[in-house]
């Protein structure tokens, strides 16, 4: 398999929270994963990437949509297991999301389908999420036709090109270092961090096809 377009940054992100805090990344997780170094007293997870021994594949979603997905999509998602990498941009800030563990990984598989499935009934052209923006009410997506990047509301389609590939919009990021919350006492249920993030989206989107 070749390299991930998102080597560069995760080398860059990880280098950044090193120089700035003398440590790796931090995170929020509160499951276990194969990213996880260590929990801190606070109960935050310290981690590293990691390559994942067996690549994410996402033929499921291909065969049960009867969709061919661009493979940008596997690229960006079968190389490593790492937390959130947050960043700065021009068009704002945001997370490039990445798996955690295999469970993450379903639950961003169920999402995915769901996410085609609205957009398959909007009557809109398919796209693939890969990261929010701001708190949530703006995705990265990529144009499931040509792999190209784009901001997208949820319920509406794409409306503003960022690149024209995956490694043309690293190149426009700069690692963002903020230590999260403290993980409280008794954590959200599992899959927390996605699962309140695509809720968020979820009911964007619901509202507005409400209205």
């Amino acid at each position: 398999m070749s390299q991930s377009p998102l080597t560069p940054f995760i080398e860059r992100y990880q280098t950044a929270w090193q120089q700035s805090l003398g440590h790796g990344p931090v995170c929020d997780k509160s499951e276990a994963g194969p990213a996880l170094d260590h929990r801190d007293e606070q109960g935050l997870a310290h981690w590293h990437a990691v390559p994942q021994p067996r690549p994410a594949s996402f033929d499921n979603i291909a065969e049960a949509l009867e969709l061919s997905l661009h493979p940008a999509l596997t690229e960006f998602y079968s190389h490593y297991y790492a937390g959130p990498l947050l960043f700065d941009a021009a068009f704002g800030e945001g997370e490039l999301l990445q798996v955690w563990n295999r469970a993450d990984l379903d639950f961003l598989q169920e999402n995915l389908i769901g996410h085609l499935m609205m957009k398959r009934k909007l009557k809109q052209a398919p796209t693939l999420f890969i990261g929010l923006v701001g708190d949530g009410d703006s995705m990265l997506v990529l144009d499931n036709g040509d792999g190209s990047v784009w901001l997208e509301v949820p319920g509406q389609p794409p409306q503003q090109k960022l690149a024209d590939s995956i490694d043309e919009l690293v190149s426009q990021l700069s690692p963002r270092v903020v230590m999260p919350e403290p993980v409280p006492d008794t954590p959200a249920p599992s899959q927390q961090g996605l699962l309140r993030r695509f809720k968020t989206m979820w009911g964007h989107l619901r509202g507005r096809r409400q209205g």
